[in-house]
């Protein structure tokens, strides 16, 4: 399978990663089911799905700790990329922590939750507003040479934070919401990244199972992050339901699904884009994966660009 580079790092993963998260939070948490999703990441190494992203916020900690199971005696098949700067709310509005003496110690903790010596890929969760972003960065940097992380990255932020951050240490990587529906990073944090060698991590790239078209008009319950999401309001879902039948007429021309097409669109945005879609069942995990093999048109490129916006916010 084709492999990608997390930036200057020298690290290739498949062109396709797999977002942890929704094994153990955020997602229908009561029908997550341990066996599967432990069965999903071994199924990704076997594939070349080897970037495996997680935080220590998701659960929070049991996420870590459910990859760090799935990892035993298969460590040096994946690429184990990992979160910390916010801190856990029920509600889910968490507290951003960006202090130097917070980074160590979430890497040490993270490092003891998934049992393993090193870290490949470590990200600043959220820039916290209270600290230095050059301090927290430079805490980053520290655990570079120190051994315990490989490459360091961030998520969410802006050019002029970048700039500031490569100057102390290189950025290997940015991971932001990106998809058919949420394109703001495209219009200068993408082309920064390019331009700098930096790779993308898009995380929802299915715009939180939306562009699957499997969601219909489903409510969410109280467990389930997208139940206080303006894009998932009813009269939000249903305008933009024209967002997901576009797509679908991409997908019938090349018999492939929606999420396939999402995906691809994302893979010819540039060679250091790499998805990050989330699932814990096996079925999608091999539909997710097998995007990489679809190669869309010019036109279908087009078609899929003038797209229009969604009805909602993000948040």
């Amino acid at each position: 399978m084709e492999t990608r580079v997390l930036g200057g790092s020298g690290i290739e993963v498949g062109p396709i990663g797999l977002g942890c998260m929704g094994m153990s939070h955020g997602y229908d948490v009561g029908t997550a089911d341990e066996a599967e999703s432990i069965a999903v990441i071994h199924r990704a190494l076997e594939i070349g799905v080897t970037l495996l992203d997680t935080a220590d916020v998701y659960g929070p900690y049991t996420n870590e700790e459910l990859v760090g199971r799935a990892l035993a005696g298969r460590r040096d098949r994946a690429v184990v990329a990992t979160k910390c700067g916010l801190v856990h709310d029920p509600s889910f509005r968490y507290e951003r922590n960006g202090s130097p003496d917070h980074v160590r110690a979430a890497c040490d903790d993270s490092l003891r939750r998934l049992g393993v010596d090193h870290i490949d890929l470590y990200q600043l969760h959220r820039v916290d507003p209270s600290t230095p972003l050059e301090e927290t960065w430079s805490a980053f940097a520290g655990l570079v040479a120190a051994g315990k992380v490989r490459a360091i990255g961030l998520s969410e932020v802006r050019v002029e934070q970048l700039e500031a951050c490569h100057a102390i240490h290189p950025v290997a990587s940015v991971q932001s919401e990106l998809s058919l529906w949420t394109r703001d990073w495209a219009e200068d944090v993408l082309p920064w990244c390019t331009a700098h060698g930096v790779a993308f991590l898009p995380y929802s790239p299915l715009g939180r199972g939306f562009l699957t078209g499997a969601l219909g008009t489903r409510e969410f319950g109280p467990d389930d992050f997208r139940a206080g999401l303006p894009r998932f309001a009813p009269e939000a879902m249903a305008e933009n339901q024209a967002i997901v039948d576009a797509v679908a007429v991409v997908a019938a021309r090349h018999d492939a699904t929606a999420a396939q097409v999402a995906l691809a669109w994302l893979l010819a945005q540039g060679p250091g884009v790499v998805p990050i879609p989330g699932t814990k069942r096996l079925a999608r995990l091999e539909e997710n994966a097998a995007a990489a093999r679809l190669t869309l048109s010019a036109d279908d490129l087009a078609e899929l660009d003038a797209l229009p916006a969604p009805s909602g916010g993000r948040y």
